[in-house]
């Protein structure tokens, strides 16, 4: 079982973002502070919404799929809906895009601003049901300081 102190983690995160508001310098520092903090990840990353699709963003972890459609995979499917997506067997997920065919599970999570999806926070792991509660309810306030202090366009 994963037991990741998500009090810190969230605390480290602001203290990374205090008076820093650059996007693409939070999200880049954002994903590298998650990829080195949570066990059994192999991917942790943004998609950024530009021109009515997701866009690769800030990542760490492989190379990855750099367009997902609206309505498709777990990514788009998170943006369209505005809801977390905890998904514990990708493989039976109808429409998953495998951008790598070692992961078994995937959390995405979308980041708002001004009322609207602006982003998703998506993180991947090669364990099946690797994310749980905790992790949603952690990463969702983790997503929550995202928000609240990068000037999203």
């Amino acid at each position: 079982m994963n037991v990741v102190n998500y009090d810190l983690l969230n605390a480290q995160l602001s203290g990374l973002l205090h008076e820093e508001h650059d996007t693409i310098a939070n999200l880049a520092n954002a994903s590298a502070l998650l990829y080195q903090i949570l066990p059994d990840v192999n991917w942790v990353g943004f998609y950024l919404m530009k021109n009515g699709e997701l866009i690769l963003g800030p990542f760490q972890g492989k190379v990855a799929c750099m367009y997902i459609a609206m309505g498709t995979g777990v990514c788009g499917t998170a943006a369209t809906s505005d809801q977390i997506q905890c998904v514990d067997d990708v493989h039976a997920y109808p429409g998953h895009i495998a951008c790598d065919g070692k992961t078994n599970s995937e959390l995405v999570i979308p980041i708002h601003a001004n009322g609207a999806v602006v982003a998703v926070l998506d993180l991947d792991s090669m364990r099946p049901a690797r994310f749980t509660e905790a992790d949603v309810q952690g990463l969702s306030i983790f997503a929550k300081i995202l928000e609240d202090n990068c000037l999203w366009k």
